[in-house]
C-alpha cells in the first residue's frame, strides 16, 4: 500500500439500514491493520443531504473530522452538537451515537479508530451485509 492515499479516489461502498430510509452513506479503508497501518484504522466517508450514520456503538475510542458539509452529532444521553468543516469530536467506547447530515451539501469525515481491526454495532440491520455488524476488512482475517 503506498504511504499516501488519494482518499478522494477510493472506490466507497453504499451501506443502508433495512428498516430505517434515512440511514444511508459510502464509506472506504483508506488504512487498517495489515493493509497501510499496524495499530489503527481509518476510514472515509459521506453522507448525502438528509441521511444519516445510524445508532451504533464502536468496538474501539474514535476520532473524527468533518471535511466538509454540516450536520448534528446526537449522543446517546440526548445531547446534539452541531458540527461542520474543521470539526474534531472524540468517541470513547462504547458510548452510542448517530451522526445526521443537515445541510444541502453531501457530508464528508475521516473517522481514526484507535486499534488496527475494529467492529462497530448498530441497532438496524446494516446492508449489505444484512447484519448489525459492521467493521475493517481485517476483522475476519482478511
Amino acid at each position: 500500500m503506498d504511504v499516501v492515499v488519494a482518499s478522494n479516489t477510493l472506490p466507497r461502498t453504499k451501506v443502508w439500514g433495512e428498516n430505517n430510509p434515512s440511514v444511508k452513506w459510502a464509506g472506504a479503508f483508506a488504512a487498517c491493520g495489515g493493509h497501510g497501518a499496524t495499530q489503527s484504522s481509518t476510514i472515509v466517508y459521506e453522507i448525502e443531504p438528509g441521511g444519516r450514520l445510524g445508532w451504533h456503538t464502536d468496538a474501539t475510542e474514535e476520532t473524527q473530522y468533518i471535511i466538509d458539509g454540516t450536520g448534528e452529532l446526537h449522543m446517546e444521553d440526548g445531547t446534539i452538537h452541531k458540527v461542520e468543516p474543521g470539526s474534531v469530536f472524540v468517541l470513547p467506547t462504547p458510548v452510542r451515537h448517530d451522526l445526521a447530515n443537515t445541510g444541502k451539501k453531501t457530508l464528508r469525515a475521516v473517522a481514526f479508530f484507535a486499534a488496527p481491526m475494529f467492529t462497530q454495532t448498530f441497532d438496524d440491520v446494516m446492508l449489505p451485509p444484512k447484519s448489525h455488524v459492521l467493521g475493517s476488512p481485517n476483522r475476519e482475517g482478511q
